[in-house]
């Protein structure tokens, strides 16, 4: 592995730089705080076996839901930096400092197309110019210019570069300033941005395009970064058709295209999406078998007949964490840990209740395991009065226009319509908001401005 600061050549056991990942998290995260229990479910006299309300009362709340999964990210197995080429390091976090292999620039260099003048003027022009990438020029004497091109080296001896609009030549060919020459003007000299040894950017530094053009002017060709989580994908149900229109009780499916690219979107890598249907074995089998950090279940999170996810993860010895949310659309939704420490999000089967699990759960887990910083919290007015649920957190697709937000119709639980035309979603508490009352806003990734655009 090559860290930043290490030549090329070089190798890890040349240095001793190479941080834990973990120490990573600390510099982008709160301190790592103790394991907290699961909420306890509040107990009810009244609620019979099988009654949806009981579960609603075990739920945890949404804001609670949320903490919890990315807190669970923290007690995971410890995951070693990894060396990225340049060219797959966009959206990683930084694991070392990137530290200023060379001086920036190596070399004076013209910051301007013009002349190299040395001395006052008016100047004898050599006949042949400095080009940029060509090797050292010869030095000027007092009385002499050169033709320069920007980036070019500064011959020595240099005075200052004079612009090519503030230059005149004569017809003896001597070169004439039009305005006055300051000594050392638009020279960018040699380690004016650092030197060798300098810390450009710290641990936990988010790899942005720009980080990489950093990057490869510092000389660098790979990155010390946290690696990328790996999601698998299990899409459950019988009914699930993957081609043509829907026939005979069957249904297209929609989450099996919809949730590799996203999960994308969100920092992962998507290393496998397999279609199980209804098959309690093959569940088994799939999750046991898994080798990513999240595993990413589809439907099967009630209490039906072949609703096998939480009878497979009892079957198991895995931990809930989270079981049932309070948020409508999507309360069915799960978290878990196995004995494995590997994390299993299970989303409801519902499309925008499973986009609701997605950001619930799943997104502050994949956050906290690529060691990104929580988004800055912001609200907006709502254009509108949005109804709420009486008890549940209710999320709602919203376009964003100037300083508020607007609700968008098709927001139930089966639907993607409104969603897919949606900037965010709107955190409407339980009993709805008011038009112009302001409210919490959960970027979708690729409107938000950031690294989320990138689908790698």
């Amino acid at each position: 592995m090559t860290a930043p600061g290490i030549r090329a050549g070089a190798t890890a056991a040349d240095t001793d730089d190479d941080l834990d990942v973990e120490e990573a998290l600390a510099l982008v995260r709160e301190p790592r705080e103790p394991r907290e229990p699961r909420e306890p479910a509040e107990p009810r006299a009244d609620a019979a076996p099988g009654d949806p309300s009981a579960h609603r009362h075990r739920a945890t709340s949404w804001p609670r839901a949320r903490e919890i999964a990315a807190r669970a990210a923290r007690s995971g197995v410890r995951r070693a930096p990894v060396s990225v080429p340049l060219a797959d390091a966009l959206g990683l976090t930084l694991a070392a400092p990137l530290d200023a292999l060379t001086d920036l620039p190596s070399f004076d260099t013209s910051a301007m197309d013009g002349w190299a003048v040395a001395g006052p003027g008016p100047w004898e022009v050599r006949e042949r110019g400095v080009l940029a990438g060509h090797a050292q020029p010869e030095p000027l004497t007092d009385g002499e210019a050169v033709r320069i091109a920007t980036g070019a080296r500064i011959p020595a001896d240099t005075t200052a570069v004079l612009r090519s609009e503030h230059g005149r030549l004569d017809t003896q060919g001597r070169l004439h300033p039009t305005r006055a020459t300051a000594h050392g003007q638009d020279i960018r000299p040699r380690g004016q941005e650092c030197r060798t040894g300098d810390q450009l950017l710290p641990v936990g530094t988010l790899v942005t395009p720009a980080v990489l053009g950093l990057a490869a002017a510092a000389g660098y060709d790979t990155l010390t970064a946290v690696p990328r989580p790996r999601a698998e994908v299990l899409v459950l149900g019988d009914e699930l058709l993957t081609e043509g229109l829907p026939r005979e009780g069957l249904i297209r499916d929609a989450l099996g295209p919809m949730l590799p690219p996203w999960l994308r979107a969100l920092g992962a890598e998507v290393t496998a999406v397999r279609r199980l249907g209804d098959d309690a074995k093959a569940l088994y089998k799939a999750i046991t078998s898994a080798t990513a950090d999240l595993v990413v279940t589809t439907g099967g999170t009630a209490s039906g007949p072949v609703d096998h996810v939480h009878p497979t993860l009892e079957r198991i010895g895995a931990e809930l964490l989270v079981d049932g949310v309070k948020v409508r659309p999507g309360h069915p939704m799960l978290l878990a840990r196995t004995k494995q420490n590997q994390h299993l999000v299970g989303l409801p089967g519902n499309p925008l209740a499973a986009v609701s699990g997605l950001l619930t759960l799943a997104e502050p887990l994949l956050r906290t395991l690529a060691a990104h910083p929580a988004p800055e919290p912001y609200a907006l007015p709502l254009a509108e009065t949005t109804h709420g649920h009486p008890y549940d957190t209710r999320l709602i697709p919203v376009v964003l226009r100037g300083d508020r937000a607007i609700p968008l119709h098709y927001n139930g639980p089966a639907m993607l319509r409104g969603i897919a035309a949606a900037d965010a979603l709107a955190v409407v508490p339980p009993g709805g908001a008011q038009r112009g009352e302001e409210t919490e806003l959960l970027d979708l990734p690729w409107a938000a401005a950031g690294i989320g655009v990138c689908f790698t």
